[in-house]
């Protein structure tokens, strides 16, 4: 792997059997935003690609309504293969595909990463993590043996399940826009994260 893309992987029985392919993470190998999922569903697995279908729609449209495309930032899973029944993805098999990410967020060298729901956020911070309240915190953390700091978010899906969480989604967009200058890309603005 480049650090970017696994080409191949048997680590996980279970998955290797339910996926269809692998699905890397997309958008700019150099953004100043990295926005890491849980695992690729059903629909990420026959496109090869992560938060596509009604979650990614709702992902994209907050982009854009905030002045940036996917391209712009970078879409990454914790586990990059679907687990059957779109189950959360087991501890051994967040642990197998830990050195993925980490390779990932260490070539990215994203200025902040937002972790989209539960399963990503505690996977990234060690912890137990309540989601809703704590949407919108800056954490630092250590990921790929380098210091970085973290934005919790909720995940798009919950917006559609629960209307009340579009407000929680979006201020934690918003944050997580406004830290890195209004920018995705290394491109972007000058990045508040200094002031942390």
């Amino acid at each position: 792997m480049d650090g970017l893309e696994v080409t191949a992987c048997e680590r996980c029985p279970d998955l290797c059997a339910s996926r269809s392919r692998i699905v890397n993470g997309v958008g700019d190998p150099d953004a100043d935003l990295l926005f890491v999922g849980e695992a690729p569903g059903a629909q990420e697995d026959r496109e090869g690609e992560p938060f596509v279908g009604r979650s990614g729609d709702v992902l994209t449209e907050a982009l854009r309504e905030r002045g940036l495309g996917r391209g712009d930032v970078r879409i990454t899973n914790c586990v990059r293969c679907r687990p059957p029944e779109n189950r959360d993805p087991h501890v051994g098999e967040l642990e197998n595909c830990r050195p993925y990410l980490e390779a990932e967020v260490d070539r990215v060298d994203p200025a902040l990463i937002v972790t989209l729901g539960k399963v990503p956020s505690e996977q990234l911070l060690g912890r137990s993590v309540a989601v809703t309240g704590e949407a919108g915190t800056v954490h630092d953390v250590r990921v790929a043996d380098a210091p970085r700091r973290l934005l919790v978010c909720v995940h798009p899906a919950a917006t559609l399940y629960d209307p009340n969480q579009k407000g929680t989604f979006g201020a934690a967009l918003d944050e997580a826009v406004s830290l890195v200058g209004g920018g995705g890309g290394n491109a972007g603005g000058q990045s508040r994260l200094g002031e942390f």
